[in-house]
């Protein structure tokens, strides 16, 4: 009996990765035409929130009993996997990718919701995006932004902590190890600093500008 359920239960998580996949692979192409330019993360989340609702309502018309849409969840789980994902890493995503599918009143997700009332060749994963296209906080531009900073601070910082601790070392011996760390980390922290500001500050302009732009178009 339990081998059956089984056969039952990994049938069915095939059919649902299977349509999954059918209705990617038609409506990526879509998207691909649009030309948006979104953070990759948030493009790969609302992609994936899309298609748990998708496979959700499909779950739901195979009738075999059971939870849709835990059915849809660990179809998604399974899908991440073979494409790729360590397990693990598949089901902390599924995890977060649960927590986000819901909003703070307990609605679905935007995303969920429309992936869940998509017909078959329609433009529903377009919708969802171009509900996000004037929005700068998940803008490709502003993750960019994001990347070039953190990646400035980090390695600009380690550059000026190495050539502290070269410098005090070559030309002030006789410093304790605790006094040259302690000075290294210091000199990081005045690069590190001022580039975090400066970033924080173009930031809070590209916001404004786009607040603006969005404003001056409605």
């Amino acid at each position: 009996m339990d081998e059956i359920k089984t056969d039952l239960s990994n049938s069915t998580i095939d059919a649902c990765i299977q349509h999954a996949s059918d209705v990617l692979a038609i409506q990526l192409g879509l998207v691909e035409d649009k030309g948006y330019d979104f953070a990759p993360e948030f493009k790969d989340m609302t992609t994936q929130l899309y298609l748990f609702g998708v496979v959700w309502r499909f779950a739901e018309s195979l009738k075999v009993g059971g939870n849709a849409r835990d059915t849809a969840f660990s179809a998604l789980e399974e899908m991440l996997i073979r494409d790729g994902m360590r397990r693990n890493s598949a089901r902390k995503r599924v995890t977060f990718l649960k927590q986000m599918s819901q909003v703070a009143d307990g609605r679905n997700a935007l995303a969920v919701a429309i992936g869940y009332q998509s017909q078959s060749g329609d433009n529903s994963l377009v919708e969802v995006f171009d509900h996000y296209v004037d929005d700068f906080q998940v803008s490709g531009d502003f993750w960019r932004l994001y990347d070039r900073t953190k990646k400035t601070m980090l390695y600009g910082g380690l550059i000026v902590a190495f050539v502290v601790i070269w410098i005090i070392t070559l030309y002030l011996p006789g410093n304790s190890t605790i006094a040259i760390f302690a000075a290294s980390l210091m000199a990081a922290a005045l690069f590190v600093v001022p580039v975090f500001l400066i970033g924080l500050l173009v930031y809070k302009v590209k916001i404004k500008n786009a607040k603006n732009s969005t404003s001056s178009t409605t």
